[in-house]
């Protein structure tokens, strides 16, 4: 599958990444600023602002986004409809489940509020970027 890097749109992925990347920034700060900081037990404080809540998103988001990107090429994934049921499969059945699992510690005090934030970030995230990816074929 990696062999697919050489048909992939690049145009595509750097759009699709820096979408997903920016839907980040506003879905943790500014759409759901308070229910995030509940989650995390911290709804009284200013979460701290450094460099590696701002590198490692963007890493793990182009991560998600060049992967999605093989993944479609690899599939043939090549309308809007499988596009939507490409994002759905991936979307729940890696990046929600594993950010439920993933919250399900004794540091997040609300995992299930944690996870449906974070979850439904990535399956949305998803979303945009397989049919940015799929559009742009």
């Amino acid at each position: 599958m990696i062999s697919q890097l050489a048909n992939l749109n690049w145009m595509s992925v750097i759009l699709a990444f820096v979408i997903y990347f920016l839907l980040g920034a506003l879905w943790f700060t500014l759409f759901f600023n308070k229910p995030y900081k509940i989650s995390l037990g911290r709804d009284k404080e200013i979460l701290p602002n450094k460099s590696i809540f701002i590198v490692g998103p963007a890493i793990c988001s182009l991560v998600i986004t060049v992967t999605s990107a093989i993944l479609i090429e690899a599939l043939k994934v090549q309308s809007l409809a499988a596009a939507f049921e490409f994002s759905l499969l991936i979307g729940i059945g890696y990046l929600v489940a594993n950010t439920v699992n993933i919250a399900i510690n004794p540091n997040i005090p609300r995992p299930i509020l944690y996870g449906m934030i974070s979850g439904a970030y990535h399956l949305v995230g998803t979303l945009i970027v397989s049919f940015i990816i799929v559009s742009m074929q």
